[in-house]
């Protein structure tokens, strides 16, 4: 891998994307590799649309990919953010509980943080949660610290410059349609060019299924497109609390639930809410694409998923339908935002993996197939892990091809 000759295409310049063309480049200094976009910005999609947080690792199983990324990643999300002048803050984050159920689910949260290694996580009680969160209501809480808030869209664009500075090429507005492999190489087709590579690395993120199979790969895990709505609210409200507030997940629900976050313009947003979108990559009016909604149809698993989820279906139709029942939500956690006015925020839509008998993928997946590698789920906190992540599949690139792991000092 250290032959100047060595190519090495990228697809997806969302921050995944950048930070594997990054890891490559800083790994490889001699080798020319190319980091492929189809906007004319980077972080264009799910990560310039996300709710900003950096998270620790509470509810991940230990040991799992998801979980050993998640803690590698906020370290070096971190330290690269403080480097390059990248707005973060560790604001904390507490997890509610408001009945004994929760209470008792809360226990196990906090046996997760622990084994995880989140550090100087706590399972408090309600005069503790008072002393952190005065306006806040409830039983008890776990409490994580050292959770934040960062831009990650400032994030994208600090680790494509530090690409560009040593050397690494980045490619706008072209749109790559699929990855032939044949005869040790890696074609890259966009809509431009056809461009032979010795590897490619695929974060196609809302579009990684379509990518994986257009370019021979497997045709599972599917992706199902689900839009998460976020409400601003009046600046009056911005101190109302200190740090995140979020709910206890309910194991009968397939998502989180509506939330209370600082943002890292110091305003107070709550959501996102999930729910089904008919368009993969639309972020305002009715969500509508005649092919998205084709695919979803066609989508066995997604029959099965949907027969599976009605109940969690109905209870997120509400927000949807009504910024009111959306910070009725909220407000019984904080009941000072008791009717709450602010604006709808530009939706954020997850890219979540499906399989053929409808259950939700949760850890990341990566598929080889020929001269490519293929990130098929980064679902969150794939932006937490970003750059473990790139750690971790330029490490499988080097293993594959034996292309030798040793990093510079």
């Amino acid at each position: 891998m250290t032959s100047p000759t060595t190519r090495i295409a990228v697809i997806g310049a969302g921050i995944i994307g950048a930070a594997v063309a990054r890891e490559l480049k800083q790994r490889y200094p001699q080798s020319h590799v190319v980091l492929f976009e189809k906007e004319d910005h980077v972080a264009g999609h799910q990560t310039g649309h996300n709710s900003g947080v950096v998270h620790a690792g509470l509810y991940y199983q230990p040991g799992s990919l998801k979980a050993r990324l998640c803690r590698r990643g906020v370290d070096l999300i971190t330290n690269f953010a403080v480097e390059n002048d990248v707005a973060i803050d560790e604001c904390g984050k507490v997890v509610v509980a408001q009945n004994e159920v929760e209470r008792e689910r809360l226990v196990e949260i906090h046996k997760k943080a622990t084994a995880n290694g989140v550090p100087d996580v706590a399972l408090i009680g309600a005069e503790r949660l008072r002393e952190l969160e005065p306006n806040v209501v409830g039983e008890a809480a776990v409490h994580s610290p050292h959770t934040a808030i960062i831009d990650y869209t400032g994030l994208t664009m600090a680790l494509v410059a530090d690409f560009e500075r040593d050397g690494g090429e980045v490619r706008l507005s072209t749109e790559v349609e699929r990855v032939q492999s044949a005869n040790g190489f890696v074609t890259v087709i966009s809509t431009t060019s056809a461009e032979v590579f010795d590897q490619a690395i695929v974060c196609g993120g809302l579009q990684s299924d379509r990518l994986a199979r257009a370019s021979g790969a497997g045709a599972d895990p599917s992706i199902l497109p689900f839009f998460g709505q976020y409400f601003i609210l009046e600046h009056e409200h911005a101190d109302v609390v200190n740090g995140l507030i979020y709910p206890v997940p309910d194991p009968a629900y397939p998502f989180l639930g509506v939330h209370i976050t600082r943002r890292i313009d110091g305003e107070l947003m709550i959501g996102p809410n999930a729910f089904l979108s008919f368009a993969r990559e639309q972020y305002k009016g009715f969500p509508f694409s005649l092919r998205d909604s084709l695919a979803i149809a066609k989508d066995a698993g997604f029959w099965k998923f949907a027969s599976q989820n009605a109940g969690a279906a109905l209870r997120e139709l509400g927000g949807v339908i009504s910024m009111d029942r959306f910070v009725e939500g909220a407000a019984k956690f904080v009941p000072q935002l008791e009717g709450a006015k602010g604006k709808r925020a530009p939706r954020g839509v997850r890219a979540q993996a499906v399989d053929r008998q409808g259950n939700m993928v949760d850890d990341f997946v990566i598929q080889q197939s020929g001269g490519a590698m293929f990130l098929r789920n980064a679902p969150s906190p794939g932006a937490t892990s970003s750059m473990a992540i790139a750690e971790y599949l330029v490490d499988e690139l080097a293993e594959r091809y034996e292309l030798g792991t040793a990093r510079a000092a």
